[in-house]
């Protein structure tokens, strides 16, 4: 048998196929659509991500927390938590501590706010970031100022402050840590210590 076919004609047929075989591959087929309607979305579609250091321990690893609105209440509620690949740190790994974060992070008891027990009340009770941190500073400035010492006994200039200590958060970057350390030396505090440590 002997077909007569030119170049352009060969050249028509060819891509007469290639767009049949490609809508077919798209999706446009019975065999396709069948296949699509058992195919479950990817769980982490249209979701927020934001990354984070799990609080854990000293060690400081990345953690990548998804979330999404919530259907019941319509906020936004973290459903998945994992091990950030792109951290120096962990490299995508958590401990078993780490790997159950989400349940921390979700549960009904943790505090979300500053809470205050007034003197001589029995409970808790929330108060504003602003109240808190205004509480802290007033308290943290009248105990330097009654407890500071400038000289020692020999008249020696000493200039520390030794009721109040000070507890330093390791998942910090070392930028952090040394503006810590000369804010609370700058103070006079001398019970000073840092959470990798401990």
């Amino acid at each position: 048998m002997n077909i007569d076919l030119t170049r352009r004609g060969f050249l028509r047929l060819a891509g007469a196929g290639v767009a049949a075989t490609s809508l077919g591959a798209l999706g446009f087929g019975e065999a396709e659509a069948a296949e699509l309607a058992h195919v479950r979305d990817f769980k982490l579609t249209a979701t927020t991500e934001a990354r984070n250091t799990c609080p854990y321990c000293s060690v400081a690893c990345g953690v990548i927390l998804y979330s999404r609105v919530d259907e019941q209440t319509g906020k936004k509620r973290i459903f998945h938590i994992e091990g950030d690949a792109d951290h120096p740190t962990n490299r995508g790994t958590l401990c078993p501590k780490g790997s159950a974060l989400k349940d921390f992070v979700n549960a009904p008891t943790r505090l979300t706010e500053p809470r205050v027990r007034r003197p001589g009340a029995a409970e808790f009770e929330p108060i504003s970031w602003d109240e808190a941190l205004d509480k802290i500073a007033r308290a943290v400035k009248d105990d330097r100022d009654a407890n500071f010492m400038s000289l020692n006994e020999t008249g020696v200039p000493v200039n520390r402050w030794t009721t109040m200590g000070f507890l330093a958060a390791s998942a910090t970057t070392n930028e952090t840590a040394w503006l810590t350390y000369k804010v609370v030396r700058s103070m006079g505090i001398v019970g000073f210590d840092n959470q990798a440590r401990v």
